[in-house]
């Protein structure tokens, strides 16, 4: 396990530098070699895609998954692995009868060994050519359960003995321990995984793209179904923070016109805020960050600070223009006078993100990026009001304008300006002459909140509704695998019946536990249905009825932390150097 600092790519040198020197030391007759992939096992796939058909037998959709669909999927950028559930191997079985091998006096490791020698492909020879060698096959593998029944395994005195003679012969599959559905339907599943910092939406939309191309190499009887699609709720909180952005920026406006009471003075800080955001974005992208939720908030910050340069700025040279001083000499001073100070306050409210940057551990992974958008913001504000606002002010302020008479409008927010500073006047006498009292509401101000901090329930990060849930199911050790099927088919069909689920998928065996089951569930659009803390409490209450079977529901975030799969949001992990600890 790497520390969480350590990048990822370097973390995979390190890896296959380790995996190389141990090649010495492994077995030679290892027939595939050790590998390595740049995957989170705790981070849930970023796309479920689930393969069905009526007419053909799972073991060719197995083929079309295994040998077709993940291979190329795994090419994709960003891909970081494509794991098969519900796989349907074919196999030929055979199954033995002791009787008829004593009978003719034939062991099982003699017909063990006429199995494996019938089923090889060796090489027999090459072809030199001036330009080319080619290398040739005998190709003797045979391909299903009527080509093994006429193996002969043993001819002693001239008598052959066939495979059908001393076992029953048929095509099977590898494992009859797997089970995979999609509501209630058997199917299997492909569940892609994004390589660690690889870009959610992006790797999905690669991947989407591919499957129109790999569904014309299929027959038309197969349906190729993508769920479970984490980059919807990507899209969806981007759009979220998009439309908190552009209400904050209308906000912003709104409150400099109310104090600024002119459109032309308006006109100028509305002006410097798209600049400096649009600045602070094209720096972003210079340093290779990306627009996510992180960064759009860091701009929604921002926008609130970015606008104050430039309203200091302004103030002051209209300050002056109201004095009588013409626009472009009062611009000229005005930024004389004020640009220091602006520096200063950039300054400083640069310095406050700084510790930001420099956090150490997931938090300051998280906002690393955070604190690069607030400060390019600032430092690009700054650079903004010191040039652009007097430019604008020079040209568009008049020193007419305000000797003109304010309209009604202004004039009633005059009236309850006034009446707000006349109160906070009040309010103001009263603190100075009541000293004590206002010192012990302060004082007790400070309790309470070194109270509230400690009694106020604590918690890493707010946990997201994304419409995804991830179901682990247990049942007894001795449980067989076809009761196994009934209990978890029992429990999705309740989650079916659900109002508030779309879909979905279940899956058995494989390579976990034959006591151990998997479920995905996607719900419906947020405006359709009930919170996810609801729905999975009812959800709860509901699979409790199904005796038998122990069933974990969590949901999916699109941040996850930690680096084990987990069936609940906190893992405890026990070591120790004794075994019998």
């Amino acid at each position: 396990e790497f520390d969480e600092a350590r990048n990822i790519d370097g973390a995979s040198l390190d890896v296959q530098a380790a995996l190389l020197r141990a090649q010495r030391s492994l077995p030679q007759d290892m027939t595939v070699p050790p590998s390595y992939r740049k995957v989170n096992p705790a981070d849930a796939p970023v796309l479920l895609i689930s393969l069905r058909s009526p007419s053909l037998a799972p073991s060719d959709l197995q083929d079309f998954a295994e040998h077709l669909i993940s291979p190329t999927l795994s090419t994709i950028d960003g891909v970081a692995q494509v794991n098969v559930y519900g796989a349907k191997r074919y196999a030929v079985r055979v199954r033995v009868r002791p009787d008829a091998l004593t009978a003719r006096n034939i062991g099982l490791d003699e017909l063990a060994g006429a199995l494996r020698a019938a089923n090889v492909n060796t090489p027999v020879g090459t072809l030199d050519g001036p330009r080319q060698m080619l290398t040739l096959q005998a190709n003797r593998q045979l391909r299903n359960a009527a080509e093994f029944a006429e193996l002969i395994v043993s001819n002693r005195g001239g008598n052959p003995v066939r495979l059908r003679d001393v076992a029953e012969v048929e095509d099977s599959l590898e494992s009859i321990k797997t089970h995979g559905t999609l509501n209630g339907e058997p199917s299997i599943t492909l569940a892609i995984q994004r390589q660690p910092g690889a870009n959610t939406v992006r790797v999905v939309d690669a991947v989407r793209a591919a499957l129109p191309a790999l569904q014309a190499q299929m027959p038309q009887s197969v349906q190729m179904t993508p769920v479970n699609d984490r980059s919807i709720s990507v899209r969806e909180a981007l759009h979220d923070v998009t439309l908190t952005l552009m209400g904050t920026i209308a906000l912003v406006v709104l409150v400099i016109f109310l104090f600024l009471r002119r459109f032309v003075a308006t006109v100028i800080p509305t002006l410097s805020l798209p600049v400096s955001l649009v600045g602070a974005v094209a720096l972003l992208w210079g340093m290779a960050y990306s627009l996510d939720n992180i960064s759009l908030l860091g701009l929604t910050l921002a926008v609130g600070l970015v606008v104050d340069d430039a309203i200091v700025m302004l103030e002051n040279i209209i300050r002056h223009v109201e004095d009588g001083m013409p626009p472009f000499q009062a611009a000229l001073r005005g930024s004389r006078e004020v640009g220091f100070t602006i520096i200063s306050i950039s300054s400083s409210l640069v310095a406050v993100f700084i510790p930001i940057f420099f956090m150490p551990g997931v938090i300051g992974l998280l906002f690393h990026e955070f604190a690069v958008v607030v400060g390019l913001a600032i430092i690009v504000s700054a650079f903004v009001s010191l040039t652009l606002v007097p430019m604008l002010a020079s040209r568009l302020l008049s020193d007419e304008a305000h000797k003109k008479q304010p309209g009604a409008l202004v004039r009633s927010f005059e009236r309850g300006f006034d009446a707000t500073l006349a109160a906070y006047a009040r309010t103001l006498d009263f603190a100075l002459a009541h000293r004590g009292v206002v010192l012990l509401v302060a004082l007790a101000t400070f309790v309470a909140t070194a109270w509230l901090l400690f009694v106020i329930p604590k918690g890493f990060f707010p946990e997201e509704d994304i419409g995804q849930i991830t179901v682990s199911t247990e049942a007894a050790e001795d449980v067989s695998f076809p009761e196994m099927i009934r209990l978890q088919e029992r429990v999705a069909a309740i989650m079916r019946a659900d109002p508030n689920v779309a879909a979905v998928s279940s899956f058995n065996g494989g390579s976990g536990a034959q006591n151990n089951g998997r479920m995905f569930i996607t719900l419906k659009p947020r405006e359709q249905r009930q919170a996810m803390k609801q729905i999975i409490e009812s959800l709860r209450r509901k699979v409790r009825e199904v005796a038998g079977i122990s069933v974990f529901m969590r949901p999916i975030q699109n941040l996850q932390l930690g680096g084990r799969p987990s069936k609940a949001q906190f893992q405890y992990i026990l070591q120790s150097v004794k075994a019998d600890e």
